[in-house]
């Protein structure tokens, strides 16, 4: 089915005849090999191929590793570093001043799953226009590996410790389906082939879009016969004065035959499935369906990839609100500040 449903788009510069580097932004200042950087790639490709006014949209974050990626494209738009796990909250906010804007929120794992948890299920329960994207690795990275909400079951730190998580995970699709969110998708950061149309009918769906993305992480492989360890690391390399130091590594990049499952190793050597969604085998209008296969695929210890759920009617949240045509942030302030006359008389009915 199409998933070409327009946007609201306010009058200014244009984008289509911009440059390239309109759509790129800052060298990344990411690990070498991080999942995230190869998202950022295609988000600037997709953003190019559909000609996205850097001018109108505005990007928006909150604390952790993928709270970096607004930096790192569509360098003439506005961005927003918010508190962690308040990301939809300064999003919803950015719509109701001005519903012409186009959004997209770029968030983590940690980020979403944890402490911004409350807030996700209700942006996606009030259908706020704006692309959600959760760069995935299950740690929290920014702050030495941690378990996030999304770790897998049984799986280790790479750390001294060796503890493991003895939680079951969230699944974030899952989540976002039964919130409301009407474009629920997964992809894997390596994946540019499947991933790329998925941001692209994400920019262009009329609701909350959320992309669940797999990211590996290649920092937190910090154990015993890694080369990836600290211990490796002091051994074979200079003096570090600094923590922050990480083997340069080469992105992980993957093609997923549709209907098949795929096994990816990751730089630490574990591995993971990813099972590309086959056409005939969902009705992604079907939000019932989309649970079930969901739920299956974590009962298979697979990644359902693709697109999961589209539900193209349901009002978006500032169409639900009957605003305007003029937005708010444009109002001049005798439509915003009514006279005294006009107090006096509501008063006079109480």
């Amino acid at each position: 089915m199409s998933m070409n449903s327009s946007i609201p788009v306010a009058s200014g510069p244009r984008a289509f005849d911009l440059p390239v580097v309109a759509y790129q932004g800052l060298p990344s200042t990411l690990c070498k090999g991080c999942g995230h950087n190869s998202i950022t790639s295609a988000l600037i490709d997709a953003c190019k191929q559909l000609g996205v006014n850097p001018y109108e949209t505005v990007k928006i974050s909150g604390i952790g590793c993928s709270s970096k990626t607004p930096a790192y494209f569509l360098q003439y738009s506005h961005g927003f570093n918010s508190l962690h796990g308040r990301m939809p909250s300064v999003a919803t906010g950015a719509l109701l001043a001005n519903h012409r804007l186009r959004v997209i929120g770029v968030s983590g794992d940690g980020d979403t799953a944890n402490i911004g948890l409350g807030q996700f299920k209700h942006v996606c329960r009030r259908n706020a226009r704006m692309v959600y994207l959760v760069e995935n690795n299950g740690c929290y990275g920014l702050t030495k590996g941690q378990f996030s909400a999304t770790a897998d079951l049984n799986a280790h730190l790479r750390r001294e410790t060796g503890e493991m998580n003895g939680v079951p995970p969230f699944d974030v699709c899952l989540e976002a389906v039964a919130a409301g969110a009407t474009y629920v998708a997964r992809s894997f950061a390596g994946d540019k082939k499947q991933l790329l149309p998925l941001l692209k009918g994400a920019l262009n769906h009329a609701g909350t879009a959320v992309l669940d993305i797999i990211s590996p992480c290649v920092t937190f492989n910090d154990f015993d016969g890694s080369t990836k360890s600290w211990d490796w690391a002091r051994e074979h390399e200079e003096p570090i004065h600094e923590v922050g130091f990480v083997r340069r590594l080469p992105e992980i990049e993957v093609e997923q035959p549709e209907g098949k499952s795929t096994n990816v190793q990751l730089h630490d050597g574990s591995w993971i499935t990813l099972r590309s969604l086959a056409h005939a085998e969902h009705d992604v209008t079907d939000r019932t369906s989309a649970m079930r296969l969901l739920l299956e695929s974590t009962q298979a210890g697979e990644f359902l990839t693709g697109l999961m759920y589209v539900d193209t009617k349901r009002a978006e949240y500032t169409a639900q609100l009957n605003l305007g045509d003029t937005p708010l942030a444009h109002l001049p302030d005798s439509a915003l500040r009514p006279p005294r006359e006009a107090l006096d008389a509501i008063l006079a009915t109480v």
